[in-house]
């Protein structure tokens, strides 16, 4: 669940709901509740992020009537205690929030309301608003960086997805799709041969890894949501490039790719973001570099790429988890979805997403998208990709999976010069006539390639 407003634009929808007299609480200009707040419910319930703000104020006056109103409506709010996490509360929590009475106290997170509807409301508000709130004080900065907050989002199913993307005119920068926002993250303290040398990127659990070459050798460099901050990720038990990756919540996996000697490789690790650690997992059958991988049906897949500098794989690789064995599956990449117009070493490796457990390429052959047929093991063309994937072998084109959405992110060059645009496109809605690709954003003065792009949700 997101929200449409930003906590700046919320004084203006308020006052049009027929608030009263605004409020001065430090240095802010607040508004009142509505005059009809109490009797409807309806707004409350499609409102949390305006309830949050209210509350965040400090009024307590209004505190009271908004909690009284809650309690009057016997309106559900999830609580700590109905999903079992009472006791993982973080360490900022102190104070339980109630007197002796049983009732809220002011030494709650939120004065006149107990901690777990603070929290509640805190989770399911948006957390593009999350930065502004952690500038309030030290108990908001004290729980938002200690990432609680995200994994109780997690528990109660709120997803936010956000698109990052590096650019040749820009340093990284995230997309928020719902405001249609753009934030530029703060540039990354590497040395110069990482900043001009090839990357990878990966999006997993608050955290976006970015592997490269530094002069003393691979690196990974990581930026996390909590302190918005660039610091060193620990390497690989195996440091690698042109690796198949893809997360699964908290963890990630790679596979395959290339060592700093050039060999082929067929080892894979697993990366725990709550815990930053590698842990080595059993070898693929083959080999391979240039390859791709993504999570299906809860198991990991890796398909396409090199076996060699020359021998291009058509078969994939499906990982158990649980049983912690590789599958080779046959013929699950086959020849017609990377062309043969160029050599294997020039394409790129496959640009393929998984929306709603359904996997999806973009043919860079064809320029079309195709979807996997599980049940027969093949593929079938959907749709037409709003810009042209063989005009650079597959590079600089973005294929990602938001949410339920499909992502096409590439350059585009026009009479006032070079931009990236952003294409979006529901396979749920199917592919009716006249429903064509919708154009989320268009970022000027982005160059017209697209480096390194990651999705996280969270």
């Amino acid at each position: 669940m997101v929200f449409r407003y930003s906590l700046g634009e919320l004084k203006s929808k308020m006052e049009g709901a027929g608030c009263e007299s605004p409020a001065i609480v430090q240095d802010c200009v607040i508004s009142q509740l509505p005059r009809s707040f109490s009797c409807d419910l309806a707004f409350v319930q499609k409102n949390w992020h305006l309830l949050a703000y209210i509350l965040l104020a400090g009024s307590n006056n209004v505190v009271k009537n908004v909690e009284k109103v809650l309690l009057d409506k016997e309106m559900y709010t999830p609580s700590l205690d109905c999903m079992g996490l009472k006791k993982k509360k973080p360490m900022v929590m102190v104070q339980s929030g109630e007197n002796h009475d049983g009732q809220a106290s002011d030494d709650s997170l939120l004065p006149g309301l107990h901690d777990d509807t603070a929290l509640d409301i805190f989770a399911w508000s948006s957390r593009s608003d999350y930065p502004n709130l952690a500038c309030l004080n030290k108990n908001f900065k004290s729980l938002i960086g200690s990432g609680y907050l995200y994994r109780l989002r997690r528990r109660l199913g709120v997803i936010e997805h956000w698109v990052y993307l590096a650019c040749i005119l820009m340093p990284w920068e995230a997309f928020d799709p719902v405001r249609q926002q753009w934030m530029r993250l703060p540039r990354m303290p590497c040395d110069e041969c990482f900043t001009y040398a090839d990357k990878e990127s990966l999006a997993v659990g608050t955290e976006l890894l970015v592997f490269g070459r530094e002069l003393s050798g691979f690196a990974i460099w990581m930026y996390s949501l909590l302190t918005r901050e660039w610091c060193r990720c620990p390497l690989m038990n195996l440091p690698r490039c042109l690796f198949g990756s893809s997360n699964f919540g908290e963890i990630a996996i790679v596979a395959g790719g290339s060592d700093k000697n050039g060999h082929v490789l067929k080892s894979a690790e697993l990366y725990n973001s709550e815990l930053g650690t590698w842990q080595i997992l059993p070898d693929m059958n083959l080999p391979r570099k240039l390859c791709s991988g993504f999570f299906l049906d809860g198991k990991f897949y890796v398909i396409g790429g090199m076996s060699s500098h020359t021998d291009c794989l058509t078969c994939g690789e499906e990982y158990n988890m649980e049983t912690r064995t590789w599958r080779r599956i046959e013929n699950m990449y086959p020849g017609s979805l990377v062309g043969t117009h160029h050599p294997p070493a020039m394409r790129s490796p496959p640009l393929v997403a998984v929306v709603n457990n359904q996997l999806y390429s973009a043919d860079q052959a064809t320029n079309e998208v195709k979807k996997y047929d599980k049940t027969n093991n093949s593929w079938n063309v959907v749709k037409g990709l709003p810009v042209r994937a063989d005009s650079s072998n597959g590079w600089g084109l973005a294929f990602k999976a938001c949410g339920n959405s499909l992502l096409v992110i590439g350059g585009h060059r026009g009479p006032e010069g070079e931009v990236i645009v952003l294409h979006s496109w529901e396979p749920a809605n199917g592919n009716r006539e006249g429903l064509e690709w919708n154009v989320l954003s268009v970022r000027e003065r982005a160059g017209a390639f697209v480096y390194n792009c990651a999705v996280m949700g969270c």
